[in-house]
């Protein structure tokens, strides 16, 4: 198996494991750049992820509280597996990702790695990255983005910040090319204004991202200076679904696929209720909002929706202007995971969010359902103009990349 070079070699069969290069993995992706000319498209990948926990007591020596601190280790010297969840909530017994262990390589990112320049992670974004010919990837840790759900928010808070600090140092700045959107402590408003603050003239970091899945309301007056500093900035401020199968609706759904399909849609579309209801697009109208990893399906639904209701009562949402679905194309969405089971569907949702202007390319490797930039160059219906949009010119505007 090949480990140097922008691409691997795919056999005639393969299994793919762990240790599995990314480069055969993705072999596929990279035949796509020839077939579509990718080379001569900017490409901007908004969603993907390393896997932070195999970094994860290097973060837990970045707590600032002293005593947190030092509990975090000791579990790592002394509790078996703790070296990888010390003071989190990641439960592996309830990890369904790998499919029953048959697609496995986002289980744990294996493979080997001679380069020693670098931190192996940055080597494995840029595999990844040269496979699907991308200019920009946009890295997310991944079970740090279900710290919302955390029971303890002190805690949370101080891992979230004690990530940003290692990702930031470790990561970022090793190559220009990968950037992030800094999670954000949000159920503490003093932390989240010093992270903004600590982090926005970072060149690597290009927004901040709030873990959808917590139950928080997003109209809370503490929040309003975040979204005024944020707005200030010029810096756009990500929703990030996630997985949870503890909450009221899931909780009764006994198959992985009806937790996964449902818990990434509803924790952005309550979020994004609130949201617009309140008003908050209105008191801050120049600030760039971005739904992450709930694909779209979702949105034609809301806007239909919330418009029928507003019509209504109007009087529940005095300061709005305009109509919810309104605010909702003023917004921008991620593409991934791309529903296309209906293509007919699909075109009717692109025209109905204004995709070509306001929808961003986005992969979501190297979890099992990522979605590679061939994916938006097979849709039919699209014009050249909207493709490159999506691919990588709506990101560049957002961005300012």
């Amino acid at each position: 198996m090949p480990t140097t070079g922008a691409a691997a070699t795919p056999h005639a069969t393969q299994e793919i494991t762990t240790r599995t290069d990314t480069r055969e993995i993705l072999a596929n992706a990279h035949r796509d750049t020839v077939r579509y000319g990718l080379d001569d498209y900017y490409i901007v990948d908004v969603d993907s992820h390393h896997v932070e926990l195999d970094s994860w007591p290097d973060v837990i020596a970045r707590i600032e509280d002293p005593v947190l601190r030092d509990t975090g280790q000791q579990m790592v010297r002394n509790w078996p597996g703790a070296e990888r969840t010390a003071l989190t909530t990641f439960a592996s017994g309830m990890t369904h990702q790998d499919v029953g262990g048959r697609v496995l390589h986002q289980a744990a990112l294996a493979e080997p790695v001679d380069e020693t320049d670098v931190h192996r992670d940055v080597t494995l974004v840029r595999r990844a990255m040269d496979a699907m010919s991308i200019d920009i990837q946009v890295v997310f840790p991944q079970p740090m983005l279900e710290i919302g759900l955390h029971p303890n928010k002190q805690v949370a808070a101080q891992l979230l910040m004690a990530y940003n600090s290692w990702f930031t140092e470790t990561i970022l700045g090793a190559d220009p090319r990968i950037k992030t959107m800094l999670g954000l402590p949000f159920d503490s408003p003093e932390a989240t204004l010093r992270t903004i603050r600590m982090y926005a003239d970072h060149p690597g970091v290009i927004g901040f991202l709030m873990t959808s899945q917590r139950s928080v309301g997003v109209y809370r007056n503490e929040y309003m200076p975040i979204y005024r500093e944020l707005e200030e900035r010029g810096m756009p401020l990500g929703f990030h679904a996630g997985p949870n199968q503890n909450d009221s609706m899931t909780s009764t759904m006994n198959r992985f696929l009806s937790a996964h399909a449902m818990s990434f849609v509803t924790c952005n579309m309550t979020h994004m209720t609130n949201w617009v209801i309140n008003g908050i697009g209105e008191r801050f109208p120049n600030l760039k909002v971005i739904w992450i990893e709930s694909g779209l399906a979702w949105v034609p639904f809301m806007m239909q929706r919330l418009d029928h209701e507003y019509q209504l009562r109007q009087s529940d949402a005095p300061l709005l202007k305009k109509m919810p679905s309104d605010y909702m194309r003023d917004m921008y969405y991620t593409s991934q995971p791309l529903e296309v089971t209906d293509l007919g569907l699909l075109e009717s949702t692109f025209r109905a969010v204004d995709a070509e202007n306001t929808l961003l390319y986005s992969s979501d490797w190297p979890h099992w359902d990522f979605d590679v930039p061939g994916r938006i160059m097979s849709i039919p219906f699209l014009t050249e103009k909207a493709k490159r949009n999506i691919l990588g010119e709506n990101a560049r505007g957002v961005f300012n990349l």
